[in-house]
């Protein structure tokens, strides 16, 4: 399995993802679109994962890359090759399928609780507590099925067609790159009903972590299959 991981900011990297991509994959290959990378040929792509960034999708003309982005990852998804969106990368999903992205109601960073939907799918989500860190939101795109909620963001997740995966929130998230986005991001981190201290935020039990990632991987098992 050849894997390809679109990368849009230097802090944002796979987190916990690396190890798994170690064991389950034969090749991997980071794509740098920050640094003027060029996406492959989609016919080369086994698996996509596309990670987070501080921009919007709609910022083509500050970053013009997510035009040519959002094209390739329509040829990859239409090639029926499992896909995995977090954050940037759900919404950047919902945009290739012809969905609107737009500033949510409300930003959440942080440790928040999504609520898990009862679905007829090959994938569904419990409910639980994730790591969030955003502002925008997704609306659902046609054929698409919602997963979960949060009181702040009616749209958390969804699956398209069993192997398009949109997550809003980060179930890589590690120690160490939660460390990053605070450091980096210090500026969103304002008194808000949804963002919580940076205090609150490195206070969270290493178990959460853990239970994060462990999600993430047998959700990566089920679309690969």
């Amino acid at each position: 399995m050849h894997a390809v991981i679109l990368q849009h900011h230097p802090i944002e990297g796979p987190g916990s993802l690396a190890p798994w991509l170690d064991r389950h994959a034969k090749t991997n290959q980071i794509v740098r679109l920050y640094d003027g990378e060029e996406c492959p040929a989609p016919d080369a792509v086994d698996l996509l994962i596309i990670l987070g960034g501080p921009m919007s999708v709609n910022d083509e003309g500050e970053f013009p890359w997510l035009v040519a982005e959002k094209v390739f990852i329509r040829q990859v998804i239409d090639r029926q090759r499992p896909v995995l969106g977090i954050c940037l990368g759900s919404q950047l999903i919902a945009s290739a399928l012809g969905a609107g992205v737009r500033t949510n109601r409300h930003k959440e960073i942080g440790w928040l609780p999504i609520e898990g939907l009862t679905t007829n799918t090959a994938i569904t989500l419990p409910s639980t507590t994730v790591f969030q860190w955003h502002g925008d939101t997704f609306d659902l795109p046609a054929g698409a099925t919602l997963l979960a909620r949060s009181a702040a963001c009616a749209h958390q997740a969804f699956l398209y067609k069993n192997k398009v995966l949109a997550l809003q929130f980060h179930l890589e998230a590690t120690p160490e790159l939660v460390q990053c986005f605070i450091e980096t991001g210090s500026d969103e981190l304002v008194d808000a009903p949804y963002v919580q201290s940076p205090q609150a935020i490195l206070a969270t039990p290493a178990d959460f972590y853990h239970a994060g990632n462990q999600l993430l991987e047998e959700l990566l098992s089920r679309i690969i299959q």
